[in-house]
């Protein structure tokens, strides 16, 4: 039976109505219109979909509405802007941590909540924080640099 969930999202309060259990992929895609959360797999394995609740990485796809009532949730929309990008945003830039773009969102999204954690990672740190983030066309290596330069900025 749907009901109203009321969270915050980039800072702005927010209210659906859904299915409890309703993924939360779906509601922020299809209901919230914000298209960086992208779904990839849907079973929680690829990464593509992760958000920040209450400063966390977690999972939209596996995430269900209902977990996030109450809470705060950040995509990729509500990290920065063309203006203002997010450090992480500019070094991925700067550092052409992107090919396809598909799997970006979810590891800026990952990176965000280690700078969160610790300002200032080692390299095994942000490659650890990053392991389950899949990217098939391999620019592992580049993340890495950009996650470094947003960390030293």
């Amino acid at each position: 039976m749907s009901a109203d969930f009321a969270f915050t999202l980039n800072g702005r309060a927010t209210r659906v109505r859904a299915e409890p259990t309703q993924p939360l992929a779906g509601i922020l895609r299809d209901t919230c219109g914000l298209q960086a959360t992208r779904v990839g797999c849907g079973l929680g394995q690829c990464g593509s979909c992760t958000v920040l609740v209450d400063d966390e990485a977690v999972r939209a796809c596996e995430t269900a509405v209902e977990a996030v009532a109450g809470r705060a949730v950040t995509t990729l929309e509500g990290l920065g802007s063309r203006d203002a990008p997010h450090p992480l945003q500019a070094a991925f830039i700067e550092e052409q941590a992107l090919q396809c773009g598909f799997c970006t969102s979810g590891m800026l999204m990952r990176a965000a909540a280690l700078l969160k954690r610790n300002p200032h990672p080692g390299e095994d740190e942000i490659r650890q924080a990053l392991h389950d983030n899949l990217c098939r066309c391999g620019v592992h290596n580049r993340v890495v640099r950009a996650v470094r330069k947003a960390a030293g900025a």
